[in-house]
């Protein structure tokens, strides 16, 4: 077998999931062409998903893959091949737009549909904005401002309990001027001294609304909670010299 037909097959084979998730057989990596031949499959499944794909026919692909590379009769023209992929993508990107509006409107309403709940249990606050927040401990030193950096440990998860960011986890306090965050935490830390831990609910306005981060754990109009604690006030950042 041509070694461009080896490496095109294992990039194609490495890539391929079908519905039932079959298993594809394991393959060792003995020299630098297996290892650019696995990179290539990866780097086709990591384009393929992040275009949509959800399930490939592992046969199918392959048989495109090779009959093109080795200049063989093609079941479809290329001009037909352009057309349809257009098409495909087209349709893929309306049913993409009308799932993530879907999602919106869902998010929303579980988010306003628990804070309303919430706010009624025992050692719940509400502000004025709708920010939500719980005294788990209360502190003795200063309270920031605004401006000010503050150095904190925080544990973030959504209305489910799954975590998406947390200092805590990762053992390490993150430093930030307050103003530079999103609004719920603007808030919340200028209501805390320093020693404080509470746990903040936050509604999706005062979080990050529609505008999150493609393919994270937090989907558009979320609302969010955090325990924060406030470990110190750091003073304002001085402003560098003109």
């Amino acid at each position: 077998m041509k070694i461009k037909n080896l490496l095109l097959i294992i990039a194609g084979a490495a890539i391929l999931v079908s519905c039932e998730k079959k298993e594809t057989t394991k393959v060792e990596l003995k020299t630098q062409l297996d290892s650019v031949t696995y990179a290539i499959g990866v780097d086709v499944a990591t384009s393929l998903k992040r275009q949509g794909f959800e399930e490939i026919d592992g046969d199918i692909f392959k048989a495109g893959l090779i009959e093109n590379f080795n200049e063989e009769e093609l079941l479809v023209s290329l001009e037909d091949v352009q057309l349809i992929l257009r098409k495909y993508f087209t349709k893929l990107k309306e049913e993409q737009v009308k799932k993530m509006e879907l999602k919106k409107v869902e998010n929303l309403e579980e988010g306003q549909k628990f804070l309303k709940k919430n706010k009624k249990k025992k050692g719940i606050i509400e502000t004025a904005s709708g920010l939500q927040y719980e005294i788990l401990q209360e502190g003795t030193g200063k309270t920031p401002s605004a401006t000010d950096m503050v150095k904190c440990h925080y544990h973030g998860t959504l209305l489910d309990g799954t975590v998406f960011d947390s200092s805590v986890e990762r053992d390490k306090p993150a430093e930030f001027q307050l103003n530079r965050v999103i609004k719920g935490w603007t808030e919340g830390l200028q209501l805390m001294k320093e020693g404080a831990k509470y746990k903040f609910y936050i509604p999706t306005e005062l979080a990050y609304g529609e505008n999150v981060r493609p393919g994270g754990k937090v989907g558009p109009n979320m609302a969010l909670t955090f325990e924060v604690e406030l470990i110190e006030v750091m003073g304002t950042p001085e402003t560098p010299a003109q």
